[in-house]
């Protein structure tokens, strides 16, 4: 069995962050991944990023994407908005730049056995940790709202995180619920795509088409490198005064760029409604009913309804021995000022560090100063010989 000091689980942007964080610290470590599969996998060719070249990965702020895109004579200017795709290209820079050692297989089970920690790899390999790092990222934390999908067929809805290849959808009429970006960017991909209609569907007033604004976001995230317990500090108004700023860039506005592909006689818009009834027809098609009375027929219902963290759905929990251990609170991990939960050396972080850190820890604005924070936190522990 190999042993390292520092497992890291998930080789998204927050586990290549940490990986670099460790490797510049001289941490035995090992990333077990495979290379950015939620962006590649779970997120559709064509999207674009709502974040700018200033949220690269390198903690020590040597490989960032500016400093990707000097070796091709480009500026941000000449990338914006960042493409998928684009994000994608830095980040496997990034990873062979660092040299960055990462296995691309499976983490199916982790237990702890004494006082360290052994992860069951799906090619039958056991690894022995010291300290393990859940970089998990949203694909376990996808949220389809119960009573929305019990009026549909089974096999008729799917997730936006699970559809991603919109081409056989050429032809289909399509009902997307939900009103923030990923809805309105996935009904202008399916358009483009060829759907023969999409309709979008939300309980809320259409958010403007504006850019958002996250200079405040880059400073306060900038500040929890030095002073991490500050958003768990805040008074309880405090806290709602930030995320509902935060949720005002976020979800109350879309990307201008976005309009112009929605703009179409294949696009309908129902704000302020929700699906009230749906009734399979002799063809095979979803009679939808809103509760404005609006009737429509599609083919498929896509959920663009966001993630909800649920620790108990990460299956490398739910088989091993740590969920009856975990302490937890709205189904997020309780977290230190390093992002360590109450079993001593596991630390978690991306979006089930949003409770304790901020709604920012849902976006790869966090990752530098998350890596930053858990390398402090992890040092401390081998110099003390844990």
């Amino acid at each position: 069995m190999r042993s390292v000091e520092l497992l890291i689980v998930g080789a998204g942007p927050f586990g290549l962050a940490i990986a670099a964080q460790a490797q510049a610290s001289g941490i035995d470590y090992l990333v077990v991944g495979k290379p950015m599969d939620f962006w590649r996998s779970h997120m559709p060719a064509g999207m674009f990023l709502r974040s700018a070249c200033d949220w690269h990965l390198d903690p020590a702020n040597v490989h960032t994407i500016e400093a990707f895109l000097r070796i091709s004579n480009r500026t941000p200017t000449d990338v914006g908005p960042l493409s998928r795709d684009f994000y994608l290209a830095y980040a496997r820079w990034f990873q062979e730049q660092k040299g960055l050692a990462i296995e691309p297989v499976l983490v199916e089970r982790l237990d702890r056995v004494g006082d360290t920690f052994q992860a069951q790899i799906e090619n039958g390999a056991t690894i022995g940790a010291v300290n393990v790092v859940l970089a998990l990222g949203f694909l376990h934390f996808a949220h389809i709202p119960a009573e929305l999908a019990g009026m549909l067929p089974a096999g008729r809805y799917a997730h936006t995180c699970h559809l991603v290849d919109f081409a056989p959808l050429a032809g289909k009429r399509c009902l997307i619920l939900g009103g923030r970006q990923s809805a309105f960017e996935s009904a202008a991909l399916l358009r483009e795509a060829g759907a023969a209609h999409v309709h979008i569907c939300y309980r809320h007033a259409t958010p403007r088409f504006e850019p958002s604004d996250w200079g405040r976001a880059n400073r306060i995230v900038a500040g929890l490198a030095e002073n991490p317990t500050w958003f768990r500090d805040l008074s309880d108004g405090e806290k709602e005064e930030i995320n509902h700023w935060f949720w005002t860039e976020g979800r109350l506005k879309l990307e201008p760029w976005l309009w112009p592909r929605l703009d179409h006689p294949n696009v309908t818009i129902w704000p302020e409604t929700q699906l009230a009834a749906c009734v399979e027809q002799a063809d095979g098609s979803l009679e939808m009913c809103l509760d404005n009375d609006a009737h429509f027929a599609v083919d498929l219902v896509i959920f663009a309804t966001g993630y909800e963290v649920e620790m108990g759905r990460v299956p490398l929990l739910a088989r091993g021995n740590l969920l009856g251990e975990l302490a937890t609170a709205n189904g997020s991990p309780r977290l230190d000022e390093h992002l360590q939960t109450n079993i001593p050396g596991l630390f978690v972080t991306s979006m089930p560090a949003v409770q304790d850190f901020g709604l920012f820890f849902a976006f790869t604005i966090s990752a530098r100063v998350s890596a930053q924070l858990m390398g402090r936190g992890i040092q401390q522990r081998l110099s003390k010989g844990i």
